[in-house]
């Protein structure tokens, strides 16, 4: 698998992101990547689902990132930015924000995690 998430592919992924939370109800407490993943720590609002938010945030990612960065979509298997799957789990009883920063860093290799963003936003 080719990697595009460069140091500038990345740098302009936390931008997008920081604009999407300008805009929408979403907030992203923490953006981590490895050379082929990336993995969001996001904060909204409850009437907001999850399917909504991620379907929002790869959507707006994308396309920006191919505006900005039309070389990448050479790269790619197929021309999509993102796979049609992601996985989700909610702060709650059973998974609070710790543990979810835990799930976030161990993905990948650890050395070859690095992350792009962090708020200092706190969690409901």
């Amino acid at each position: 698998m080719r990697s595009v998430l460069n140091e500038e592919v990345s740098q302009t992924l936390k931008e997008i992101c920081l604009g999407i939370s300008l805009r929408y109800e979403i907030y992203f407490v923490e953006i981590g990547c490895d050379e082929n993943h990336v993995h969001f720590l996001i904060q909204s609002v409850p009437m907001m689902s999850p399917k909504k938010i991620i379907n929002a945030v790869k959507s707006l990612t994308a396309r920006e990132i191919f505006r900005l960065h039309p070389e990448v979509k050479r790269f790619l298997w197929g021309g999509k930015f993102w796979t049609a799957g992601y996985y989700i789990n909610t702060v709650g009883q059973y998974a609070n924000e710790e543990v979810i920063k835990k799930y976030l860093k161990n993905q990948g290799k650890e050395d070859e995690y690095k992350k792009i963003h962090a708020s200092q936003l706190k969690l409901f």
